[in-house]
């Protein structure tokens, strides 16, 4: 047998390398060992639980183990015939912590040149391995960061373009509605239309939301309250088979939210959990104040938050669609049974308010949907400063200076302000209003889009107001720009009714600065 002239390594090699030395010889059996240093003798051990030797063949050592024994034979099968490679492979019991060799083979030769046996260098390449993993895993991360916010910003440009197109047909169809016209039949085809209408405002909004863009009216929210009152509505809405609790403390902090948008939220997570448990099950929904540490929750920071969770004991989801769950139109539920956008809308209004969601499913343990938003220290609204809405005065001789960049979303609300009794004055820009108003127009009411081009809605009321002051105003938006903007503005967002319209009018003609007329 040979391989007495193989080079082994000193001790501190032997730290770094496993070693293992087979050979092929006429004179002895396959797969031999010719050769091995004592770190590689231990490690086998470790890993196969057998203790290697000089003179022993492999394939015997690892009869009672055939699938190592199969892995061990096509490897070296290549090795002591020539071949000159190397390989990445993971061994250990998968009980147990496993680790990653990088194995390099060569070919063993007598003196003469001729094809004795082969012999390997394993290096243990675990951390390396598991480095790159984490940073695959990172850049993994970093795309499905980047792949949402370009999916956000198309979204939000193509849902703010699409509330511009539906504020017209949304405002005509109402006015028809209203008015009357036509025989039973057309009548019931207006329905139909302003049915899908209302349709497209609602895909829209959750657009709006995934997108981060929707424009919310958040205020200090007391969510005991608020989810305990949604806990009958969410028990017609799941049915008798779905088992509804809520677990709320009887005290908790504010959190400053759209209380009108959570409860939809909730609502869609309702529906996805009832969906989710066909044979009946249990919803809860809990709500507790978190202290969340710098790092704890992916996109959250340091601060006091409500938590709210919405678990169920339904189907649960797998990894790969786990992945996927906060995709826009991305449904489990098939064709026709739902839009996909339900859980992508409570992800965006969580972080447009400052929050976070987190989703946690298995496979036949049931989801659980955890929603974070930001405590406030501001004090909840009370009964008496609720708008209130009365009977319309005379607007008879009332004035509206209406703005609008887009000519029928312009020429729509103009129709609905004559139909309500106000005199109409149209702008196309901000900057043709401010002309308007230098050359001494009078008016009682600025009505204005926010995103115009050039300078935007809040801009133009702000110089209005320094020319004219105690000018009541209304912004009209679909979409949530809304930085730089006084929260106190009245605020109507795209598509609306002409009954919206008109009930803002009226508020501000109770509680406004300034009443028309």
């Amino acid at each position: 047998m040979h391989g007495q002239d193989l080079f082994l390594g000193d001790g501190n090699v032997a730290r770094h390398l496993r070693e293992h030395t087979w050979a092929h010889s006429p004179l002895g059996r396959p797969e031999t060992w010719l050769a091995i240093n004592k770190a590689a003798a231990d490690e086998f051990e470790r890993i196969f639980g057998k203790r290697p030797r000089v003179g022993v063949s492999m394939l015997e050592l690892l009869a009672d183990t055939p699938e190592h024994q199969a892995a061990v034979k096509a490897v070296w099968a290549r090795a002591l015939a020539g071949e000159q490679f190397t390989e990445t492979g993971e061994f250990g019991d998968h009980n147990q912590a496993r680790r990653f060799y990088e194995m390099k083979f060569n070919s063993l030769r007598d003196h003469a040149g001729n094809l004795i046996g082969a012999y390997q260098f394993v290096y243990d390449v675990t951390e390396r391995i598991r480095e790159q993993e984490k940073l695959r895993a990172a850049e993994e991360a970093l795309r499905q960061s980047q792949k949402m916010e370009a999916m956000g910003q198309l979204t939000g440009g193509v849902a703010h373009d699409f509330n511009n197109l539906l504020t017209p047909i949304f405002g005509s169809l109402d006015m028809l509605q209203r008015r009357g016209l036509g025989n039973e039949r057309e009548q019931r085809m207006i329905a139909g239309a302003m049915q899908s209408a209302e349709r497209a405002k609602t895909l829209v909004q959750r657009l709006l939301a995934f997108a981060r863009r929707q424009p919310l009216q958040a205020i200090p929210v007391d969510f005991v309250k608020l989810v305990s009152e949604m806990g009958e509505l969410i028990r017609s809405t799941t049915g008798p088979q779905v088992h509804v609790v809520i677990d709320t403390p009887p005290t908790l902090p504010a959190a400053k939210a759209d209380p009108n948008q959570l409860e939809m939220a909730l609502l869609n997570l309702a529906v996805n959990a009832r969906d989710a448990m066909p044979d009946g099950g249990t919803l809860r929904i809990s709500t507790h104040e978190d202290h969340v540490r710098e790092g704890v929750v992916p996109g959250l920071r340091k601060g006091d938050y409500i938590k709210i969770s919405v678990a169920d004991t339904g189907t649960g989801m797998d990894q790969a669609t786990l992945a996927r769950a906060v995709e826009p139109f991305f449904s489990t539920k098939g064709v026709g049974k739902g839009t996909g956008l339900g859980l992508s809308m409570v992800h965006g209004l969580a972080q447009q308010l400052g929050g976070a969601l987190k989703v946690s499913s298995r496979p036949g343990f049931g989801t659980d949907i955890e929603i974070w938003i930001p405590q406030t220290a501001e004090e909840l609204p009370g009964a008496e400063s609720d708008i209130e809405i009365t009977s319309s005065p005379s607007l008879s001789r009332a004035t509206v200076l209406l703005v609008d960049d887009e000519e029928l979303v312009r020429l729509s609300t103009a129709d609905m302000l004559v139909d309500l009794g106000y005199k109409v004055v149209e702008a196309a820009s901000a900057q043709d209003a401010l002309a308007l108003i230098d050359n001494g127009i009078q008016f009682d009411l600025l009505v204005t889009d926010h995103l115009m081009p050039g300078m935007t809605g809040t801009e133009l009321a702000d110089i209005t107001r320094l020319r004219r002051p105690g000018t009541a105003v209304i912004l009209i938006s679909g979409y949530a720009e809304d930085r730089g903007i006084d929260p106190k503005v009245p605020r109507l967002t795209k598509p609306f009714r002409k009954q919206e319209l008109s009930d803002l009018l009226q508020a501000i003609v109770v509680h406004g600065e300034r009443s028309p007329g």
